[in-house]
């Protein structure tokens, strides 16, 4: 039978640690152990329209939902016996250092998520020692980003504008504030319908409704931060009004081809990728025409619904150009682990957007550097209990990808 015994009240301190309760921000990214806990603290500090223009997706919402179940879908085969004390998890990408195998994406309006937006997602990036890039999009200009990350690598997304002398302008001012990548983005020659959008009447500068307002109320921060600092500005755009397809299709160009690709190419001094891939034979196409690299990417599922999974289509890709080109993905990423079966299965990098605005929004600079460490934490233990000790031991026999959808024949 137990003895039980009450303790002295001098011995609880030694039976029982107690912790220091950390308020604010600190205490709430600390308590964020996955990407998913910074959705959740975003979305309660966030305005709804703000929110939902990041978590959000075209028409029915079914090719980010596919994408992340994609990377759910997979099996790992570890192997066992191996010293894993410490592990590599640095890459070269692009001609250049990464000391992880992703770097943040593109995200336009990023202001509007957090009034730190561009800049602290460059100077976090630039921190980790991995690559930001910058949209065209983006409300922060070239030149700022590149004083917030000084020394380290940032890279540039280019959309093909109607009026070319903008894209051209972009170009040169991309390339003459040290970037040194350039992804020309193929997916967007109109912008898809982002339902989401159009019901919280999202919109440059903010449409004010009654929902609207009641739903601000609770989020005065968040209204305090806009209101009080420099109007929004973007890298490309001199009208900001209207909704986010409004922009979009002012802006684009639907005639875009392979001849402004061509001239983009002359006029790019550093490496050139493609972004938004989606079948095999594009991407042999665009190997063959000499670009450095390809971004497998359905734009988080934002453009064409329904699109291919860029993580399914990885593997068919990687044996047709992965010789010829680096063949690179997005679109679903919110695992250190979705990032290490990527690599196993031959990309040669990946890139986060909504992680990194999950962070941003949940706490400015400091929740982008939560997100890197989550990442970063995921990554070294799935590497870890994989038995790899560097990316290049990762291979496709690590992993399996389960089957749920299968095309029925023709």
């Amino acid at each position: 039978m137990v003895q039980r015994q009450f303790p002295k009240p001098a011995e609880i301190f030694e039976l029982m640690q107690f912790k220091k309760p950390q308020l604010g921000r600190a205490g709430r990214l600390e308590a964020a152990l996955t990407i998913e806990d910074l959705r959740l603290i975003a979305k309660r500090r966030t305005p709804r329209a703000a929110f939902d223009y990041t978590d959000g997706a075209a028409e029915g919402e079914l090719s980010l939902a596919r994408a992340r179940q994609a990377f759910k879908d997979i099996e790992f085969h570890p192997n066992v016996l191996r010293d894993v004390a410490n592990v590599d998890t640095s890459t070269t990408v692009f001609g250049g250092p990464s000391a992880l195998p992703f770097g943040i994406a593109p995200t336009g309006f990023t202001r509007l998520m957090q009034t730190e937006g561009e800049t602290a997602g460059a100077s976090a990036a630039g921190a980790a020692g991995i690559p930001f890039t910058l949209s065209t999009l983006g409300t922060t200009s070239i030149e700022t980003v590149k004083e917030a990350n000084p020394t380290g690598r940032n890279w540039f997304q280019l959309y093909v504008m109607n009026k070319r002398e903008i894209s051209y302008a972009l170009t040169e001012r991309a390339a003459k504030a040290g970037f040194d990548t350039l992804f020309f983005t193929v997916d967007t020659p109109v912008a898809g319908a982002r339902l989401r959008d159009k019901r919280n009447g999202f919109s440059i500068p903010p449409q004010l409704g009654v929902k609207t307002i009641a739903n601000a109320i609770p989020r005065p921060w968040w209204w305090y931060d806009f209101l009080t600092t420099p109007k929004l500005e973007f890298a490309s755009l001199s009208a900001t009004g209207g909704t986010v397809g409004e922009l979009l299709d002012a802006a684009m160009d639907p005639t875009i081809s392979y001849e402004d690709l061509r001239v983009i190419r002359e006029m790019w001094p550093h490496k050139l990728a493609v972004k938004g891939v989606q079948t095999v034979e594009d991407a042999r196409r665009l190997a063959d025409f000499g670009v450095d690299g390809i971004v497998l990417s359905n734009h988080g599922g934002r453009q064409l619904d329904r699109a291919p999974i860029p993580f399914h289509l990885l593997p068919s890709v990687v044996r047709e150009v992965g010789n010829d080109v680096e063949v690179s993905i997005d679109t679903g990423i919110m695992n250190g682990a979705d990032i290490v079966a990527a690599i196993a299965l031959g990309a040669k990098f990946t890139f986060i957007g909504r992680a990194y605005l999950y962070g941003l929004m949940a706490g400015g600079r400091a929740g982008v550097d939560r997100t890197i460490q989550i990442l970063t934490d995921q990554i070294i233990r799935t590497m870890k209990l994989l038995g790899a000790h560097s990316l290049e031991e990762l291979t496709p026999a690590h992993v399996t990808q389960l089957t749920r959808l299968v095309p029925r024949p023709r």
